[in-house]
């Protein structure tokens, strides 16, 4: 009976030690990562803000706050700690650095049960209101759109400044012989001496 108990206990450790790795290695590859309250929502409201999530390339964890402080602490992020009390959902992102904060503001906006306590982003932990403000940047995608338009636009304005005097010089040049074709007596006529 002993020897089940103790089997029993290695095994609930060494469970633990591979979530304690798994959050570990989830928060050093995200690029953001955001902390809420889920208080007072429902599992069908969760499974609803998985799915939201999921369509984004974000995933939502909800663990024990013990294994994500050790987890917090094996990363390198210390000061997350604090923050780890109460039921915590972590949201973590690896591409786009405003998703998770954008889709958990939605959603927050639209059901009010949530509420955003805390976050990293690229490796800094961050206050609820600077996840509030990076929730009000537009998608990776729109940003990179914006900027190879900002990056077209000098191209673009370069292209017709050269091609400006080609222009002109053409134009000069058919002025020139549309001048000398009127001034030229028509053919058959004789030419003044």
């Amino acid at each position: 009976m002993a020897t089940v108990k103790k089997a029993e206990k290695t095994d609930k450790r060494a469970e633990k030690a591979a979530q304690v790795d798994e959050i570990t290695a989830r928060l050093r590859r995200s690029s953001t990562a955001v902390l809420a309250d889920y208080r007072g929502m429902t599992v069908g409201q969760m499974q609803d803000l998985r799915n939201r999530l999921r369509g984004d390339g974000v995933e939502m964890l909800v663990v024990k706050n013990t294994l994500a402080r050790r987890a917090a602490e094996a990363a390198g992020y210390g000061a997350l700690k604090a923050e780890l009390s109460g039921p915590i959902a972590i949201v973590f992102a690896q591409d786009d650095v405003s998703a998770p904060a954008r889709i958990l503001s939605e959603y927050i906006r639209a059901n009010r049960r949530m509420v955003i306590r805390s976050g990293l982003l690229e490796g800094q932990v961050i206050k609820a209101e600077t996840v509030a403000e990076l929730a009000d940047l537009p998608s990776r995608e729109i940003l990179l759109g914006r900027l190879l338009g900002t990056m077209q636009m000098p191209l673009a304005n370069l292209a017709s400044v050269l091609q400006a005097p080609l222009t002109k010089l053409a134009r000069t040049l058919d002025a020139l012989r549309e001048q000398k074709e009127s001034n030229q007596p028509p053919a058959g006529a004789p030419a003044a001496a």
